[in-house]
């Protein structure tokens, strides 16, 4: 499948589970990534679903096995899926054997907070716990250190105070509230959320956007970006103290997002991106004002970060701080930025193009080193290719755009339920600023979602952090944290 189709559930192969587990294998042996892992409860049985994106075709292949509540665990051969058999076992109490870390990522089963934690045994090695309740306005997640002194021997994450059952709320849809879910499913990703929401019912209607509507989600996307990368590196500034920096990307975080709200009308892009197009033109009047307000933050943009990375205090900070080397990024299957700052050119957008990327894509900007500095530089590379981006496609205005032509959209997406692809499976990829973003989901026979499946770029570099912090010092976890910059929400959906 390409990005935004759909396919028949009929046609999906269903394998023999040793086929199956091989065909991961050898996908991730030959350097293909997989996408996701989920499985769909059906009488005493389950089917499990597993989807490889493969770069060099820019292809999903999508495949399907039947397994009982118990089956041989995947994880020992593929690491990367360590994550995805937790969340199965604790959704559907399914139970891969041999599994080395079978726990919990979330509280489905128990009370929040009642979690066997790991613990490390010996003299003056002591825990610390933060969490899950933080300072100002961050979302909860509980975070348990081992530690000999300053030194951290083993980091775990528990996450799960955001659970929303968003995904629940989906099954049943589209319905006029199944685009707000999609919206909020991460709010400083509803640009991306929304666009890979649309791409599925897109791909299940076979309704594709008008060439314009594929523009404007482009410059919103990329905005999106510029506006959440901008605003990591002020908050990096802040965790170590270098005050020129973070007080003015605050500042110029907030510029962008009301170049969003010019738009839209909304900062972070609410009620603009819809199944079937967009709900706001993008009229010639107000394309020369986002040019000309582009070209001033720009400027600020990079008297402000250049100053961050040329400081020598700034580089003795961030560099050798959290590594995680290339080949762990592999293993634990890391997207995004965190798989970019460990060497690893991974990028949706190029990977598995749609819409305007089909035509024209941002250079892939990595850094080898794998450390905070890594995963600083490669946001700052990221925001000189969306300011180069955004330029050249705002001087390239489609044909059709005329100040007379009504915004093409699907009256918020409702008008589509009718026509989704019965029994058919569909998916929306797309690479939001933290990383790929996988909608899934298939239709019953009146063409309802019988199922939906989200996976964040959050679910994916959760324990990249917790490696990160392996050998560190305590000390080190706010800028650690800060420099992957996880979202909660988006991973308890």
């Amino acid at each position: 499948m390409r990005n935004g189709e759909s396919i028949a559930l009929k046609a999906i192969p269903n394998l023999e589970f040793p086929h199956f587990k091989t065909v991961l294998k050898d996908a991730v042996s030959t350097g293909n990534r997989i996408l996701g892992l989920w499985a769909v409860p059906f009488d005493n049985e389950y089917s499990m679903f597993g989807a490889i994106l493969y770069p060099s075709t820019q292809r999903v292949e999508i495949l399907c096995s039947t397994v009982e509540k118990t089956y041989p665990s995947l994880t020992l051969d593929l690491p990367s899926l360590h994550w995805f058999e937790r969340d199965l076992s604790e959704r559907l109490g399914m139970i891969p054997q041999g599994h080395p870390w079978l726990k919990p990522v979330r509280f489905y089963q128990g009370e929040a907070g009642k979690v066997d934690f790991f613990r490390v045994n010996g003299e003056e090695v002591h825990e610390v716990a933060v969490g899950p309740v933080h300072a100002g306005v961050i979302e909860p997640g509980h975070f348990r250190f081992q530690c000999h002194g300053e030194k951290v021997y083993h980091l775990e994450i528990a996450l799960g105070y955001q659970h929303r059952g968003v995904e629940r709320a989906l099954t049943g849809g589209p319905n006029e509230r199944s685009i707000h879910y999609a919206e909020t499913l991460a709010g400083d990703t509803t640009i991306g959320h929304a666009t890979a929401y649309s791409l599925l019912v897109e791909s299940l209607s076979g309704r594709k956007p008008s060439l314009q509507a594929e523009w404007i989600r482009a410059i919103s996307l990329e905005l999106e970006r510029l506006a959440n990368h901008i605003g990591d590196i002020g908050a990096l500034s802040g965790d170590i103290g270098f005050l020129p920096t973070q007080s003015y990307c605050g500042r110029i975080r907030g510029d962008v997002l009301n170049v969003t709200a010019l738009i839209c009308g909304n900062r972070f892009g609410r009620n603009l991106v819809r199944p079937g197009g967009v709900r706001y033109n993008l009229e010639r009047e107000r394309l020369d004002t986002l040019r000309h307000r582009l070209r001033e933050i720009e400027n600020d943009t990079v008297s402000a970060v250049e100053l961050f990375f040329e400081t020598p205090t700034v580089r003795a900070r961030l560099e050798g701080t959290g590594i995680v080397p290339t080949h762990i990024a592999i293993e634990l299957g890391l997207v995004g930025v965190a798989a970019r700052a460990s060497g690893i050119p991974i990028d949706a957008r190029k990977d598995l193009p749609w819409g305007y990327f089909l035509n024209q894509c941002p250079p892939v900007g990595i850094y080898p080193t794998g450390d905070c500095y890594g995963r600083a530089y490669v946001r700052w590379l990221e925001i000189q290719e969306s300011f180069q981006f955004l330029h050249r496609i705002t001087e390239t205005i489609p044909e059709e755009i005329s100040d007379k032509e009504p915004p093409p959209h699907f009256n918020d997406g409702i008008r589509t339920e009718s026509f989704l692809s019965p029994e058919s499976l569909g998916i929306g990829v797309t690479e939001g600023w933290r990383g790929e973003i996988f909608h899934v989901a298939a239709t019953d026979s009146e063409g309802k979602f019988a199922w939906y499946r989200v996976f964040d770029p959050s679910f994916h570099n959760w324990f990249g952090l917790a490696y990160a912090m392996r050998g560190g010092e305590i000390s080190d976890f706010p800028l650690c944290n800060k420099s992957f910059n996880l979202s909660y929400c988006g991973h308890d959906l």
